[in-house]
């Protein structure tokens, strides 16, 4: 079931680049037409499998984390907040999780914190979503945490998303993997800092 947008405080999701870590590594995204500073053991998706040409995907090296960035097309006539909240039902319905995703709040990102040029306003949710994988009967639950940076100029919403697997049934194909080896998983500070870092290198990437 869908949740009622709750408004928090704006300082909960703020950047703190001065933490930045030096394991992290700045990465070219979109051919360079952006850059990001990406956490570590981070692998592209695009070097397993093709990718769509608006997305930037990448997975964590030991775990079941992942982050995606999509080029989507602006949202017009709706509140940034439920831009937003269309983008994580959008996701819920990629994901198969009708009616099993809920969104828990949704608040903004100060702009003085954010790097990325030309951005009218900056919003995060955070929600979680019960989803099956590879049409699995298991369901685990996924915390997700979105950015929408919102680019009207360039009828453009920007979306950063890292999926957080918070509970894994013991009968998914997820609890091998998530369970097998030493790994330093990636944090919400992780994300956090890839938000504050991301930069516009190439306007020219909107067409």
């Amino acid at each position: 079931m869908t949740g009622d947008v709750v408004y928090s405080s704006p300082h909960a999701g703020s950047c703190h680049p001065e933490t930045m870590e030096e394991s992290a590594e700045h990465r070219p995204l979109y051919g360079g037409a952006f850059t990001a500073l990406l956490p570590p053991n981070t692998r592209d998706v695009s070097d397993l499998r093709e990718i769509p040409d608006n997305q930037e995907v990448f997975v964590h090296a030991h775990t079941d984390q992942s982050l995606i960035v999509e080029l989507l097309e602006y949202q017009e006539g709706m509140s940034d907040p439920d831009a937003a909240r269309y983008h994580f039902e959008d996701v819920a319905a990629s994901n198969e999780a009708q009616g099993r995703a809920e969104v828990v709040s949704v608040e903004p990102l100060p702009l003085a914190q954010l790097s990325l040029s030309g951005c009218s306003s900056a919003w995060a949710l955070t929600g979680h979503q019960l989803v099956s994988k590879f049409n699995e009967q298991a369901q685990n639950t996924v915390k997700i945490h979105m950015a929408l940076f919102r680019i009207p100029q360039h009828a453009t919403d920007l979306l950063v998303t890292f999926n957080d697997p918070v509970a894994i049934d013991p009968s998914s194909s997820s609890s091998v993997s998530v369970s097998s080896g030493v790994y330093s998983p990636w944090t919400l500070d992780d994300f956090h800092r890839l938000l504050c870092s991301f930069q516009l290198q190439d306007p020219g990437v909107f067409g």
